[in-house]
């Protein structure tokens, strides 16, 4: 059975456990308080930081993985949508914004790596995957195989996460005119509802064999591609309600939370500073990057923003999605920017390796 749809009696019975109702439980009320008090993604900050809490209050939650994969094909079904063959025509134009994404992603391990080693006591290895701008579930298996700080490793992604999904959607509804904001009509019981499970096979279909060949982000990028082939082929599309993209965020917020499951409240604050002052850096670097890339497309800079934003992929995705900025350019330099990180973190812990020898 394929890691990325972990579809087995644990998952099912994990599904129906009072761990995982208990989180739903507490999600849903917290969604509606903070979207009833005009937080922006209400449904996916509100979960977020509540079950945060909750998990380091040591309270017995749980966030099914097979729960989690669903709800990202849904997520990879919505930015589907998007892909036609204007879009496939338009990656040549990022071809310059792709070797940008590359120079941030060095530039941004350079310096943050250094600030974690000399500020917080980081030990080399350590920093770099602390440093590094994303892909944490990739960078843990690294980080374990390489003898480094897990605890370190993690907190440092988990906090820069939240840091993320909290600020960014405050600044991008202060600065998005309202009219991207509204809801298009259209005619979601029209649509051929065959075509619906078509996308869903194929895309289950194309995410097990990304998983075999370990192609980064199987679950959203195994999607896009599905979506891609079926709409410009014409055989089959689909537009889900955009009212559905509410349960992506209360999971996705949600599982966030769950992340912070077995970790103390001393050690999420004792590394909060200097996640802090990281993604401050990250930050700054990825506005750099982002007006570099003015130069080069036509994008909306938000857009250029949030593609260059050291956020988790699928959760900067439905960030892209809510406000309606170009989530499949969003996605696919996000896809990129992880492809980047599992080629140049390795070539970092060889020349350390390296120098350690010389020394």
């Amino acid at each position: 059975m394929s890691n990325a749809i972990p579809f087995n009696k644990k998952e099912l019975k994990s599904l129906v456990s009072y761990n995982f109702l208990l989180v739903i439980l507490i999600s849903i009320p917290s969604a509606i308080i903070a979207d009833y008090l005009n937080i922006p993604l209400a449904w996916m900050i509100g979960p977020m930081i509540v079950v945060s809490i909750v998990a380091l209050k040591g309270v017995k939650i749980l966030m099914p993985r097979l729960a989690l994969s669903g709800t990202l094909i849904i997520l990879g079904l919505h930015i589907g949508h998007y892909i036609d063959q204007n879009l496939i025509s338009q990656m040549i134009n990022w071809a310059w914004t792709t070797i940008i994404m590359f120079f941030y992603i060095l530039v941004s391990i350079i310096i943050v790596s250094k600030y974690l080693q000399k500020f917080a006591d980081y030990k080399n290895k350590t920093s770099i995957f602390s440093a590094a701008p994303g892909a944490l579930a990739p960078l843990m298996i690294l980080a374990e195989y390489e003898k480094s700080d897990l605890s370190q490793v993690a907190t440092a992604h988990l906090i820069r996460l939240i840091i993320i999904i909290t600020l960014f959607p405050f600044i991008i509804i202060n600065l998005i005119s309202t009219e991207a904001l509204e809801i298009e009509k259209f005619d979601y019981l029209g649509q051929n509802h065959h075509e619906l499970l078509f996308l869903i096979i194929a895309s289950i279909i194309i995410i097990f064999i990304f998983d075999k060949i370990k192609v980064p982000a199987a679950l959203l990028s195994g999607t896009l591609v599905a979506s891609g082939i079926l709409q410009i082929t014409e055989v089959a599309s689909y537009k889900l309600p955009d009212e559905s993209i509410n349960f992506c965020l209360l999971i996705l917020g949600a599982s966030v939370g769950c992340r912070f499951i077995d970790k103390s409240i001393k050690e999420v604050a004792r590394n909060t500073l200097h996640s802090f002052v990281a993604t401050i850096l990250l930050v700054i670097l990825g506005l750099l990057a982002a007006y570099i890339a003015t130069f080069f497309v036509d994008n909306d800079f938000l857009t250029l923003v949030l593609s260059f934003c050291p956020g988790g992929i699928y959760e900067v995705a439905v960030i892209a999605i809510a406000f309606d900025l170009d989530p499949s350019f969003v996605s696919f330099h996000h896809i990129i920017r992880l492809l980047f990180i599992l080629f140049t973190v390795p070539v970092f812990l060889k020349i350390i390796n390296k120098s350690k020898v010389e020394n």
